[in-house]
């Protein structure tokens, strides 16, 4: 219903100030479905959907983990991924952004831009990403006691598990940088591949494996060493995959293209 409302709200408020964006008389015709890019958004939207599936089969057989420590322990545990939720959002945005500036130049085929594109993508997600890192560790105690009570067993593995996780978030972003880029020229199957090793193929057999070795510690650090070979991938993939060898696009493919990449990363968050 709030969807709904916001949506007859917004289109109302456009046309009452006239804004370009509006369409008028033979523009209408605009609205005609073009089944390329219905085609193009399906081709890629379906790997993007399966690395959507496999974060959420990773967090959910993580959560079967730290169910077998104890209400503190998933107390914390669920605080802790309230916080994540704020710390990965300058990635995902940055990540939007990159795809479509990418996409956009690859249709004009401007290839000299899109190193700098993802220059400047990881440089602002290393500055904004470890601002918030910084800040979630530096004040982790008042953070977590929005959701936990102070001075509670909860809030003490909370913090100890932050301390260990959250540098990780840098380690992903920059591979979410990397993949907007590479998704901009439609390479969707390679991140996708790159998501189900670091996240079901070494995060939670890692995590398994020492388990009873290091008990919940296991866990988190899972958490920086599958990040940290993701990020080896991706970079990996970047220089010397073939995703720049890609069929070249229309500038309307690469509008499609872009949307997709965008609503992939958004859907990520």
């Amino acid at each position: 219903l709030a969807q709904a409302i916001s949506l007859v709200v917004l289109i109302s408020y456009l046309y009452a100030k006239k804004n370009p964006l509006c369409l008028h008389g033979a523009e209408l015709k605009l609205l005609k479905i073009d089944w390329s890019i219905v085609s193009t958004l399906i081709g890629k939207g379906v790997p993007m959907a399966l690395q959507m599936m496999v974060i959420s089969l990773s967090m959910l057989l993580m959560i079967t983990l730290v169910n077998r420590f104890g209400i503190h322990t998933a107390a914390a545990y669920g605080a802790a991924l309230q916080l994540w939720n704020y710390i990965q959002m300058p990635s995902y945005a940055i990540g939007m952004a990159v795809s479509s500036m990418a996409a956009q130049n690859i249709g004009a085929q401007k290839w000299d831009r899109i190193s700098s594109i993802t220059r400047m993508g990881i440089i602002y997600q290393l500055m904004l990403t470890g601002t918030m890192v910084l800040i979630v560790d530096v004040f982790c105690r008042s953070a977590l006691s929005i959701w936990l009570m102070p001075g509670s067993v909860a809030m003490d593995i909370g913090v100890h598990l932050n301390y260990i996780v959250t540098w990780s978030f840098v380690f992903f972003g920059i591979s979410m940088v990397m993949f907007g880029v590479v998704r901009a020229n439609g390479a969707v199957v390679a991140p996708l591949i790159v998501l189900a090793i670091s996240l079901l193929g070494i995060r939670f057999p890692l995590a398994l494996g020492f388990l009873d070795r290091l008990h919940a510690d296991a866990i988190w650090w899972s958490f920086p060493i599958s990040s940290f070979v993701a990020i080896l991938m991706a970079i990996g993939y970047y220089k010397w995959g073939k995703w720049r060898t890609f069929r070249m696009m229309s500038p309307q493919a690469a509008a499609a293209q872009a949307a997709a990449a965008a609503a992939a990363s958004a859907e990520v968050g």
